[in-house]
């Protein structure tokens, strides 16, 4: 790892992770997610940061923890996208 700070990426309700753990983020409604969220979930891996609101979209991590979130799966894509582009907090731009 760098000695850079990280990215935060926000997933709804004042919730962050590092964006650069972040290896997937899928919708929920397919069996397989389902599947997926129940495996985290016996296994203690899961992270519920819905604050009670539906889960619209599931972030999976390099740590193989699994995180749901209240935010769409496209609206968090573009968060992330977003976060690519621009350099980080305490980074020097080039100009």
């Amino acid at each position: 790892m760098s000695d850079k700070r990280e990215r935060l990426l926000n997933i709804g309700f004042g919730n962050f992770v590092v964006a650069a753990r972040v290896v997937a983020i899928v919708s929920p409604a397919s069996s397989p997610m389902r599947r997926l969220r129940e495996d985290a979930r016996q296994s203690a891996r899961l992270i519920d940061a819905t604050q009670g609101r539906k889960t619209r979209s599931i972030l999976v991590t390099d740590s193989n923890h699994v995180i749901l979130s209240a935010i769409q799966a496209e609206t968090i894509g573009q968060r992330l996208a977003q976060a690519a582009m621009q350099p980080a907090a305490g980074e020097e731009q080039d100009g």
